[in-house]
């Protein structure tokens, strides 16, 4: 593809345009996202993708479309499985369900400003050198080795070393300030744990393109494909978070459908290298239209046999503490007053019954 500046000027002004239009809405007053906004807002997104890749596929052709929904679906499908982590660090955290959605915003617009720079040095050693594929291949194998050796009980969420640095560089209040990360005390600056939990949901996305990034360039080289299908999966990504909920945890065979795709992409990598060092036949370079075949059959196959595991076997799906909707400390302490309220309204009658 030959892009210009100016369709890369106007795709990033439009997603910027699109951000401005959630952070208006969405975020001008803090509130919990309930399951029918978040549907809409998961259709608009899905919606805009579908329109890009189109107007790809218009004015490029075929081949770049088929490229951009391969990409997109293979990015949004790896980010599902992450809703997982992102649940256990809001539930470590104890995030109000008021503040959740701007803890996603900022700490996935964070991932896609580092994800785009990981994706314009892959695409400048992927210009330059071919073994790069033969690396990229081996980290998707890894990857989906280490996917379906993982333990299913891992629920506990462990800081990593640049949470953990933050802790030590600032001082960290004991409470949340609405949804202020900065206050000051005693004359002092001090960091709340929202700017922790930011830190934390950010880092653990960019350590999440660790997979992703070389699935994307197994898919298509073309850095523009690369970073809008990133671009268009991590926006719809808040949204989602919110519409599945606890249905993610149903998705038990997620990990094992993302492992076969991953595995098929690194086997489709180490292909295309040894077809670039020309060892191998042409008929083994394997197509788009094979990639998102094989994709969207895996991801099927996978849902429905997780459905149908959960309906079979509910147990299975049961996560402890995953406290998704977390309370506000003023919503707490009106929750106890009102309960308080009422516990003594309920004593004064009983007494007043007895009395009578």
């Amino acid at each position: 593809m030959n892009v210009p500046l100016w369709l890369w000027i106007a795709t990033v002004a439009g997603l910027l345009a699109l951000i401005a239009v959630d952070l208006v809405i969405v975020d001008r007053k803090p509130h919990e996202v309930t399951t029918a906004e978040a549907g809409r807002w998961v259709i608009f997104y899905i919606s805009c993708a579908v329109l890009f890749g189109a107007g790809i596929w218009l004015f490029a052709g075929h081949d770049p479309g088929v490229e951009f929904f391969t990409g997109y679906i293979t990015e949004y499908s790896l980010s599902v499985d992450n809703l997982f982590i992102f649940m256990i660090i809001m539930a470590s955290f104890k995030v109000p369900a008021i503040h959740q959605h701007r803890v996603l915003l900022i700490g996935i617009l964070l991932a896609l400003v580092m994800r785009s720079a990981f994706i314009a040095v892959g695409a400048a050693l992927i210009a330059q050198f071919v073994w790069v594929f033969f690396l990229f291949g081996a980290v998707l194998v890894w990857t989906a080795i280490s996917m379906v050796r993982k333990k299913d009980d891992e629920e506990e969420y462990h800081e990593n070393a640049l949470t953990r640095q933050v802790r030590k560089i600032f001082p960290v209040t004991d409470d949340y300030h609405g949804h202020k990360s900065f206050v000051k005390k005693d004359g002092k600056r001090w960091i709340t744990p929202m700017f922790v939990v930011i830190v934390a949901i950010g880092s653990a996305d960019l350590l999440f393109a660790v997979d992703s990034i070389p699935a994307i360039f197994g898919i298509t080289q073309e850095a523009f494909l690369v970073f809008t299908a990133n671009a268009f999966a991590l926006m719809g990504l808040r949204q989602l978070y919110f519409l599945l909920g606890g249905l993610v945890t149903k998705l038990v065979y997620l990990s094992y459908g993302l492992a076969v795709i991953l595995g098929f992409i690194g086997a489709k990598l180490f292909l295309h290298a040894l077809h670039e060092y020309h060892v191998v036949p042409d008929w083994l370079d394997i197509n788009n239209w094979v990639s998102l075949g094989v994709i969207v059959v895996v991801l099927t196959v996978t849902t429905v046999a997780s459905l149908a595991k959960a309906k079979r076997d509910p147990e299975s799906t049961q996560h402890a503490g995953l406290e998704l909707n977390a309370k506000a400390p003023e919503e707490r302490e009106a929750e106890q007053d009102s309960e308080g309220g009422s516990g003594k309204a309920e004593e004064e009658e009983r007494a007043g019954s007895r009395d009578r």
